[in-house]
């Protein structure tokens, strides 16, 4: 059997689905690409008015549901925090780097930026963070592919745009980064950096052939992470216009998460923190516990007064 595994069209999805073809093909299986082109791809307006990242995961959904795919690959942080009827994210390979970089001008980095300079983002969060970093910065909306969105500073309509490490690493670009933002106090999208293999219901199971290929491609550790960092999303029922980051650490026997709550276009954030230590086999399950103590501590902050909470997207 031939796995036919879907993928949008981008540069950086066709890069992402290539590193599981070839993992795929080097356990023996025979594999494939399917490209589906999603609503996100084609068009130009602003995520928020399109209904934010998820907009990519749908065609590809809907190729999955209608069996002319086996298997498909997302960028994890694209994904809803709703799982679609009858789909179920089985695996989640080694994650890249969770981090976000600046890729600027001239070499500079955040701080260098001089006072006024336009930063592209298509984010919310992103542009929150900015502003609470730097309010005299001009952030302005953002779409386009890696390339489109370098281009834009390599032209001088930009002084900088802010990227995730993980795109320009899978694409060989890291080059272009000026600078990387440290994630203790720079939190990403919950899950950035690790990807989503999902597949219908019937082929979750390791005993069935898709799902036995998913289970040798899954690493445990970045699953449990990344379940947990969209956990708190869940819990805080945040949609796509909110500007929240969460991320986490994992070592032997402990881990970490954070998360950070952003007023819309900056100006005032929460930050919550929790720590766990867990035996080898309570890791996903203490992981998970930190994620509810930790949405509800920024709800009893007041997240829910400071972002859009309660639509999910």
């Amino acid at each position: 059997m031939t796995v036919r595994l879907g993928t949008r069209g981008s540069a950086l999805a066709l890069a992402q689905a290539g590193r599981i073809r070839d993992a795929i093909q080097a356990l023996g299986e025979p594999c494939e690409l399917v490209v589906v082109t999603t609503q996100g791809d084609v068009s130009k307006a602003s995520l928020a008015q399109i209904g934010g990242t998820g907009v990519f995961a749908g065609a590809l959904r809907a190729a999955l549901l209608a069996e002319e795919v086996d298997l498909v690959v997302h960028s994890l942080k694209d994904l809803p925090i709703d799982p679609a009827p009858g789909l179920v994210v089985a695996g989640v390979p080694v994650r890249e780097d969770a981090r976000d970089v600046l890729c600027a001008r001239d070499g500079l980095d955040l701080a260098a930026l001089p006072a006024g300079a336009t930063v592209g983002t298509g984010s919310p969060r992103r542009h929150a963070q900015l502003i609470d970093r730097r309010d005299d910065l001009r952030v302005v909306d953002l779409r386009g592919n890696v390339d489109t969105r370098l281009g834009r500073v390599r032209d001088g309509a930009l002084d900088a745009v802010v990227l995730s490490w993980a795109g320009l690493a899978r694409l060989g670009r890291l080059d272009a980064a000026t600078e990387v933002l440290d994630l203790e106090s720079w939190p990403t999208a919950a899950g950035q950096g690790a990807l989503a293999l999902e597949v219908r219901e019937a082929d979750s199971d390791p005993a069935t052939p898709i799902g036995a290929v998913i289970a040798k491609l899954t690493d445990p550790s970045a699953r449990d992470a990344a379940t947990a960092e969209r956990r708190v999303l869940g819990l805080l029922e945040a949609g796509c216009a909110a500007p929240i980051g969460v991320a986490s650490t994992v070592g032997e026997g402990s881990a970490t998460l954070w998360a950070s709550v952003h007023r819309p276009g900056g100006g005032r954030r929460l930050d919550r923190r929790r720590t766990v230590s867990f035996a080898a086999d309570d890791r996903g399950a203490e992981l998970a516990a930190a994620a509810d103590a930790l949405a509800a501590e920024l709800l009893a902050a007041g997240a829910a007064d400071l972002a859009p909470l309660g639509a999910q997207a």
